[in-house]
């Protein structure tokens, strides 16, 4: 069965998207007619959208394999891109496979193929020795995040499976930053080069936030009381120092979230659902939060600890002051540390004064329905309001998942909330609801 193709005014019009920016003007009409195109552009400007685009446009109705082949360097980009090529409503079938979640579930969703394949450069290897995914209609290949999927430990899978794509026509490269040699096993030739890493975000301010002590904790908990109940994020190193810092700030009354490598991929999820629904103002993270997720209106983020590359404060302060939005990237330092040389701020934030943290007045529950029940998020605003009672100023972002879904709902109402609607039915099937 053929595909049923929607046109950018449509898909532009289910994002919600009014006027794409300069940039996304400048990548669609180059995909179209580039055979190999390097996109740079910082962290929030939309490259997503702008080579989502022109890929859709390209797609073959009657080809019911896989056309277009996505490898991105982490579950959560993979997930977000899967996300966002969903929310565009193309008509397309759009999978993401990526580790952490079983294989099986995989073989399932890929019994019958996607025109668009998004994965994690491993995940996507292990199909293909599987034979699980055809290959032999990729004609389009896209390395999102291109310098961090290049790095040496993915780069014989990477080999692996760009050797394997014969019959690719267009390779698209995208990231905010543009420090690595790209390899040539990518096969680019004569590649157009479209680099908006000049036009800085002029509303960041870099500050220098002072720590008489080598151990930082106390500073950092000044600094949050001085900030207030903002969102931001809290840049680390070392899980091992979100798992103390963590320790630290919950003994202390600061609620928060934490992301980062070592936790269960479903724990991962749920951290930055509840953090972008305004569950936690905070997120404690490694650099694995620094690039390519979904986190919108920071206003702030800190470096707890100095960044190793410049590469990397790059991408943290991306998190931050994104598109119209202004925002702030502290480094704390320790007064007899030598900042690194990227980093060339003198200005000192004094953070004297403030009280703590207000916690959130929003709640998260899980509903266990999604996409493949045919729930929509209307279907779920109708259950929460008519047989729950729930005030329409009561209910915050809802994210639908294909299985399940999230929504956050002020504290107040959510128990019983629960009480009312957990076990009712919701297209024709009965639905837990629990607090995340």
């Amino acid at each position: 069965m053929s595909n049923s193709r929607k046109d950018q005014v449509e898909i532009l019009e289910k994002l919600n998207i009014e006027e794409l920016n300069p940039m996304q003007v400048d990548s669609i009409q180059t995909i179209r007619t580039a055979t190999d195109v390097i996109l740079c552009s910082p962290t929030g400007t939309g490259k997503t959208i702008a080579f989502l685009l022109p890929i859709i446009e390209s797609l073959n109705n009657d080809c019911n394999e896989v056309q277009v082949l996505i490898l991105v360097p982490s579950r959560e980009l993979a997930i977000q891109i899967e996300q966002v090529a969903r929310n565009m409503g193309s008509g397309f079938k759009i999978n993401a496979v990526y580790g952490g979640r079983p294989i099986s579930k995989d073989k399932m969703e890929l019994a019958h193929e996607p025109a668009i394949l998004i994965g994690t450069p491993g995940r996507v290897m292990d199909h293909l020795r599987r034979k699980t995914i055809g290959i032999s209609h990729i004609q389009t290949l896209v390395l999102d995040e291109f310098d961090k999927s290049l790095e040496v430990g993915f780069e014989d899978e990477m080999k692996e499976i760009v050797f394997q794509l014969t019959g690719l026509k267009k390779r698209i490269l995208t990231s905010a930053t543009n420090e690595i040699e790209i390899p040539k096993f990518v096969g680019l030739t004569s590649p157009v080069f479209l680099d908006y890493l000049g036009d800085t975000i002029e509303k960041l301010d870099v500050r220098l936030i002072l720590s008489s002590s080598k151990d930082k904790l106390n500073t950092l908990f000044d600094a949050l009381c001085y900030l207030g109940s903002q969102p931001g994020i809290i840049f680390c190193n070392f899980k091992d120092s979100i798992q103390r810092i963590s320790q630290f700030l919950f003994e202390r009354g600061i609620d928060h979230g934490c992301f980062y490598g070592g936790l269960d991929q479903i724990d991962r999820e749920r951290a930055l659902i509840k953090f972008r629904n305004g569950t936690h103002h905070l997120l404690l993270a490694t650099d694995l939060a620094a690039r390519g997720l979904d986190i919108p209106e920071i206003k702030f983020i800190i470096h707890y600890h100095l960044p190793q590359r410049l590469q990397e404060f790059v991408h943290r302060n991306g998190r931050t002051a994104r598109m119209k939005s202004d925002g702030t990237a502290y480094v704390i330092k320790w007064e007899e540390e030598v900042l690194p040389d990227f980093i060339t701020t003198t200005e000192v934030q004094h953070i004297n004064g403030g009280t703590l943290p207000k916690p959130s007045n929003w709640k998260t529950v899980f509903i266990s329905g999604g996409r493949k029940d045919k729930i929509s998020k209307g279907d779920i605003v109708g259950l929460f309001m008519k047989e729950g009672g729930l005030a329409k100023d009561s209910l915050g972002i809802i994210e639908l998942k294909q299985d399940c879904a999230f929504a956050a709902v002020k504290e107040k109402e959510a128990e019983g909330l629960i009480k009312r609607v957990n076990n009712a039915r919701l297209k024709k099937r009965k639905i837990r609801v629990y607090l995340v």
